[in-house]
């Protein structure tokens, strides 16, 4: 896999076992917005402070779909990420697109 571009808010995170490009893309933030039920940028805020492992993993999905990895993203349940690796990849996903 190439590195991450960081030009483009990518960012590379060790993930089941292989390093997954996540990218919060327009396409990954609405499919975040959908998933958390959040509409707009200050519900979306808000939710983001209190996420659920569920929602978590929802959020890392769209993540790596914006990276380009669909795969990944539809077997997360099966794959055995932590919670506290997907929340780390998904802070490092955030701040890359700052």
């Amino acid at each position: 896999m190439k590195g991450a571009n960081a030009a483009r808010g990518e960012v590379l995170a060790e993930l089941a076992g292989a390093p997954r490009r996540l990218c919060l893309t327009l396409g990954a933030l609405a499919e975040i917005e959908a998933a958390l039920g959040a509409t707009g940028p200050e519900a979306l805020s808000a939710r983001m402070r209190a996420l659920s492992a569920r929602d978590l993993m929802a959020v890392l999905a769209a993540l790596l779909r914006g990276g380009g990895d669909h795969l990944l993203a539809d077997e997360l349940a099966i794959s055995g990420v932590q919670p506290k690796v997907a929340a780390d990849a998904v802070a490092q996903a955030f701040v890359a697109a700052g």
